[in-house]
């Protein structure tokens, strides 16, 4: 079982996520507000975060920086999800600091097989996941 953050401002993509992890046996956390997501992954110390891109108020991009820079923080790996992946959003996207991620909408059977390559720290063999 692994202790894993949901950082998504859409209640219905939050209940997806958290339903999923949860029917793998993961103890999930859930932030809709992106400002509140930081101060959580601190008291929750989860083994891996996912985070939406677009996001209000802190942007997911910006989110994943704070994270990688956070002494307590920055070895937990990433999973963003995205709606808008275009031409250099991978790169921009990893360069903020997340292992992988799966466009929207989100194959469930991909969703659930890159959070168990993260979690079993195989990130860099982790492709960009379409559909």
């Amino acid at each position: 079982m692994a202790r894993i953050l949901v950082v998504e401002d859409n209640a219905l993509n939050i209940k997806l996520f958290c339903d999923l992890l949860a029917a793998h046996g993961h103890e999930t956390e859930a932030v809709l507000d992106s400002r509140e997501a930081l101060p959580a992954a601190r008291a929750f110390k989860p083994d891996l975060v996912i985070t939406d891109i677009q996001l209000p108020h802190i942007t997911g991009i910006e989110l994943m920086e704070m994270i990688r820079k956070d002494e307590e923080l920055k070895a937990v790996p990433i999973m963003a999800v995205t709606a808008y992946a275009g031409v250099g959003d991978d790169e921009r996207i990893r360069a903020a600091g997340a292992q992988a991620y799966v466009s929207k909408p989100i194959s469930v059977v991909r969703f659930a097989e890159t959070v168990e390559l993260l979690l079993a720290g195989k990130s860099q063999e982790v492709a960009p996941a379409h559909g």
